[in-house]
Formats: C-alpha cells, structure tokens, sequence
C-alpha cells in the first residue's frame, strides 16, 4: 500500500473518531492543523449521519475552509446536512466563486430562497456570478479583487490595499482604473511598496495587461494564463470595466478538468461519469459510443469478406492481417495523440504544419518497414513462403502511412468543422487503420495468391 494511501485512511479513521466521540475542539485544531484538502477528501467516506454530526460540533469557519476545498459531490452532501441559515453564515467565510458553485448544485427552489436571503449587494454579485455558464470566464471569476483609482497617490494606495487586503485572495497583483471606472492597466504590489510615496498609482501601471471577456471558454483562458505566466487575469465587458478576476488556483482546476475531460472521451467515456454511476446512467453513457464502434467494425467485416475466398484458400492470412489492423491502430493512435494534444494547446492550421504532415507520412515508412521486416521474417520461418513475408513487408508499410495520414488528418478537419477531437478521432482513425489494412493485406494477397499456395 502506497504511503499516500496510508496517509488518506489515516485521516479517515481520525475524523471519524473524533466525529463519534464528538470532540469539537479537537476537530477543529486538527482542520487547522492540517491541510483542508486532506479533510475534505477524507469526508468523502464518511456516511450521511456522519457527516451531518460533523456539521454540528463545527464552526462555520470550519466548515467553509473544508468546503472550499471539497469536490462537488461532497459539497452537495454538505448541503443536504445544513439549513439556509447555516449556510449563509458559512457563506460569509468562503470566496464568492465557490459560494456560486454550491448555490449553482441546489435545486432552484432553494437556490432562490438562499439567494433571497442575501444582503442586497451579495445578492447582486451572486446572481450576476449565477447567468455565466459554468465553464465560462465569467462562470469561475471571483469577484475579491483589488482595484484602486490611477489618480491616488502611492500612500493613498496602500491605505486602500490595507483597508481590502484581508479579504482578497490574491493581493500581489493590484488593478488600476481611470476616473470612469475602466482597467488601464495593473501594478506590482512590490512596485507600489517600493515606490516614493507621493508617487502617482498612473506612474507605476503595467498598461500592457492581458485580460478576457465572461463569455471565453474556460479552456482558453488557461491557455492565455499558461501562456502569459499570469498569477491573475481580469475579466472584463465591452465597456472595459473589471467585472471580476481569475486565480491561478482556479485555473490549476480548470486545466485537470480539462485533461480528465479529455482522457475520458478519448476512451469514449462521459466526464460525467464515475464508480458511483447508476447502471442505467452508465448505459445512457456508454452505449451511443459502442454502437458507433460497432458499426465501424462492420465495416472492417464486410471488407474481410470480400476477400473470404482468398483467405479460405490461405488459412493462415487470418493470423497476420489481424497484425497488420493492430500495428497500424496503435501508430495512428500515436500520431493523433499529439495532434491532439497539439489543438488543446493551440489552434493548428494546416498550411503551417504540412512539413510535419509529410514527416508522419515518412515516419510511417520507415516505422513499417522496421516492423514489416520483423513480422516478415517470423512469417517466413512459420509458414516457409517468402511472398507471404513479401506480402506482409509491404502491408505493414501500407497501413502505417494510412495511419500517419488519417492520425494526423482526422484531429485537424475535426476541429476545423468544431468538433472535439479528442472525442471522435479515435473512431475514424481506427476504423481507417482495420478497413484499409485489411483492404492493402487482402487485395496483395489475392493478387499473390497463386504463389501462397
């Protein structure tokens, strides 16, 4: 058992005695003590009772330290151990971008009486917060931010970075508007601390600043953050007033979203999906992507049977084309995982990257004379027909160009036409690997026939 293991069911057993024997106190210092990730992740396992008894004997303090680090699912499960009320008052512990996230989990009925409940400003910035789609700029902005006037001096800055700083998150980066409200630029809290105290704000701004508009995807907004180094990144309307912010932190979130999101619909599986699905979910989720496969391996069917006569004739075509469709999905698979991967981080086109298309075209030559010439050799030795190794040399070299091209073809025509790659190319990169493997195989091999046997 892995020490991370160990560490994770060490947490498990000590939250839940200190639950059962109800010690406040000590639960409270040992969230304190501890980093509230590891809590919330060893509240996963506790049961409802359980978990309703620790949202008794805590603070609200505490609770909202766990809950901000807790996934959805057991935020949800939170809410279901705590009324309204308790839940407003631990609202005023947590960042307003994961207040959104829990209200956003509720069913509407509550979340418009919590929402009502709400002081008029809070209820505002939140019901703002509510209208962007959650996987939005706007949907993981937070509204703590820094922003101070251009025209104050250095010393007036201060005072105002002192008055607000205890309940921002991010305080090294401070944003700067003008007289009607809109961002010009940003300045270095070390710049500010560092500079003449009579100085003005305007003197120190970073006018060069990147910023996004609540409608961007979150995924391109990653991409600018990683792309920049940014520790923050505005967001902004069309007026230019700073509507909000995005954290570093946040974007770490989006980013193993993103690639969790990815890893699952290469396989042909919903990110929405896990080991707690319901069978009936599970079904709705995976059976649309099965019965696609299945008509695609159709396909590779009807195509070995056009050539059923041949290889009744060659009983031993059965063993090595199986070879030639396997090697040849596994380079396409090679091929279209960096092309993927590739989109992810930035838009391809085509007329610029044709050198590296010709590449995968060359490095399928060469990969399948390697690979054919291996395979050919064994042929030869357990079958004792040179034109069988022949044949199956050059197949090989025939279906690993196949897979170069649709590997690198089918990702880039998909995003072109917005599909997501990384869903769909698998499908057709495989399906053109079995059909057109066996297809090249075959067709030699009835040409060669009188020869095999």
């Amino acid at each position: 058992m892995s020490e991370e293991i160990l560490k994770e069911n060490m947490n498990e057993e000590r939250l839940r005695h200190m639950i059962e024997a109800g010690e406040a106190a000590e639960l409270s210092e040992y969230i304190k003590e501890n980093n509230p990730i590891d809590v919330a992740q060893a509240a996963e396992y506790l049961d409802d009772e359980e978990l309703w008894k620790m949202c008794s004997i805590l603070s609200s303090e505490d609770i909202a330290s766990v809950l901000e680090q807790a996934k959805d699912e057991l935020r949800v499960r939170f809410t279901y151990a705590l009324s309204n009320n308790e839940l407003l008052e631990i609202f005023s512990s947590m960042a307003q971008d994961d207040i959104v996230d829990i209200i956003g989990d509720l069913t509407i009925g509550r979340r418009k009486a919590i929402v009502n409940m709400m002081k008029d400003k809070d209820r505002t910035e939140i019901t703002n917060l509510l209208e962007y789609p959650a996987d939005t700029a706007g949907g993981i902005m937070t509204t703590a931010y820094i922003a101070i006037k251009e025209d104050l001096k250095v010393i007036e800055g201060l005072e105002k970075i002192r008055e607000i700083g205890p309940k921002i998150e991010i305080i090294e980066i401070i944003f700067v508007v003008n007289a009607r409200g809109q961002l010009i630029g940003t300045a270095d809290l070390r710049d500010i601390l560092s500079s003449d105290k009579n100085m003005l704000i305007a003197d120190i701004t970073k006018e060069n600043f990147i910023s996004v508009e609540p409608e961007m995807d979150q995924e391109e907004v990653a991409k600018l953050v990683s792309k920049y180094d940014l520790k923050a990144i505005p967001v902004v309307n069309q007026r230019m007033a700073i509507l909000g912010i995005i954290t570093v932190d946040d974007i770490i979130d989006v980013i193993v979203e993103e690639y969790n999101e990815d890893i699952l619909e290469m396989g042909g599986v919903s990110k929405e999906e896990s080991l707690d699905t319901t069978l009936l979910q599970s079904i709705k989720l995976r059976l649309p992507w099965l019965l696609i496969n299945l008509i695609t391996a159709f396909m590779a069917s009807f195509t070995v049977k056009v050539f059923e006569g041949t290889i009744a004739q060659v009983v031993a075509l059965s063993s090595i084309m199986t070879i030639i469709s396997g090697m040849g999905g596994n380079a396409g698979s090679q091929t279209q995982s960096i092309l993927v991967r590739q989109i992810a981080t930035d838009k391809i086109d085509f007329k610029r990257v044709w050198r590296s298309f010709v590449k995968e075209i060359f490095l399928g030559v060469i990969d399948g004379t390697i690979n054919g010439l291996i395979t050919a050799i064994i042929v030869m030795i357990l079958y004792r027909n040179i034109f069988l190794g022949v044949i199956t040399v050059i197949a090989m070299i025939g279906n690993l160009v196949v897979a170069g091209i649709f590997g690198f073809l089918v990702p880039v025509i998909l995003d072109k036409f917005g599909a997501d790659p990384a869903v769909s190319s698998s499908i057709f990169v495989t399906t053109a690997t079995d059909v057109l493997g066996f297809f090249i195989f075959l067709g030699l091999a009835n040409i060669f026939l009188p020869m095999l046997i």
